[in-house]
């Protein structure tokens, strides 16, 4: 289960991020391609255990989860990948080649207002 790795990272990352600004933070998001996939309702778990007693304690958690994304050989074309298709959308060529996963990213992270 790399969720709890993952998420006591994250919660690590957002208080150094917010003791740097000296404010709570509330709300983050990550995202993930598809084979750095998270399941979300562990994720949301593990990131609630990992946040106790910290101020990230009661942040919403946005997981975005990017799509795969392959290129045809024989027509070049770039499409978002089908697991149940399995071949291109524009020509029906089934040798494709994956385009580059996206990574897990922390990608925002928001702080209380200064009048909240």
């Amino acid at each position: 289960m790399h969720e709890t790795a993952v998420a006591q990272s994250i919660v690590e990352t957002i208080l150094v991020e917010a003791k740097k600004i000296d404010k709570k933070p509330i709300r983050a998001k990550i995202s993930c391609g598809q084979f750095n996939a998270l399941n979300d309702e562990v994720m949301e778990f593990a990131f609630d255990v990992a946040s106790q007693d910290t101020a990230c304690k009661g942040m919403k958690l946005e997981i975005h989860h990017v799509p795969l994304r392959a290129n045809c050989k024989k027509c070049q074309n770039e499409f978002e990948f089908d697991i149940y298709s399995g071949s291109c959308p524009t020509c029906g060529n089934s040798e494709i080649e994956f385009v580059p996963d996206a990574p897990l990213l922390l990608e925002e992270i928001e702080f209380e207002d200064e009048d909240s």
